[in-house]
């Protein structure tokens, strides 16, 4: 007897095991989204640095400004151009991708870097 009631228990665990899976699937896919959160607003940083710097020498900035992201990232950038005088600033924006099924708006990473222009 005592035999069957360990067997039963056993099965029992596995139960509880699927159950709780999609909670933590759900937890896991949430830590995957935060970073790529992170990434993007870093990836934002790294590219309007890149294209204050080509605008500051005159340069193309725009295509700098894209070329300094990762390359899935690149088709989802936007950089502008902004400035008088004696230094010129570029925002560069770039919309975070999302790993959840049908949750495609989880806004977009916007950082600013303003560089002297060089005559």
């Amino acid at each position: 007897m005592r035999y069957d009631h360990q067997r039963r228990d056993r099965g029992q665990v596995a139960l509880e095991y699927l159950g709780f899976l999609p909670i933590l699937l759900l937890v896991a896919m949430g830590a995957v989204q935060l970073g790529l959160i992170s990434y993007t607003a870093q990836q934002a940083g790294t590219a309007a640095r890149a294209g204050a710097r080509s605008a500051s020498l005159q340069g193309p900035h725009e295509r700098d400004c894209k070329a300094a992201v990762s390359d899935w990232l690149a088709g989802k950038t936007t950089c502008a151009q902004a400035g008088g005088g004696e230094e010129v600033t570029v925002t560069a924006e770039i919309t975070i991708p999302s790993i959840f099924p049908g949750k495609d708006d989880f806004g977009t990473a916007r950082k600013t870097a303003t560089m002297p222009l060089d005559h």
